[in-house]
């Protein structure tokens, strides 16, 4: 079963392979991904199936929130989503 995950990405260099080998090291496929442009972030919204029923998508995603410069997100953002999580996204945005 697959999973649709959005995630909001500062410009740094190399925030985007930090969350695509996140997800590949946690036991998960990446069957699409798309990148788009948010102004001063990027959006990402990857299509991802666990390798195994053992594998948690709710444990993938409090991983990628521990991610600097990334924010995991509800919905997408080009349709009005917002922050998964509300404290996470501030604790990015400190350090940007």
């Amino acid at each position: 079963m697959s999973h649709l995950i959005h995630i909001e990405l500062d410009r740094l260099e190399g925030s985007l392979m930090r969350v695509m080998g996140l997800v590949e090291r946690r036991g998960f496929h990446i069957d699409a991904a798309e990148l788009y442009d948010l102004g001063e972030k990027r959006g990402l919204s990857l299509t991802v199936r666990p390798r195994d029923p053992s594998r948690n998508t709710d444990t993938l995603g409090l991983q990628i929130d521990r991610l600097y410069g990334i924010t995991r997100l509800d919905a997408d953002p080009r349709a009005g989503g917002k922050a998964a999580n509300p404290a996470a996204k501030s604790k990015h945005e400190i350090g940007a």
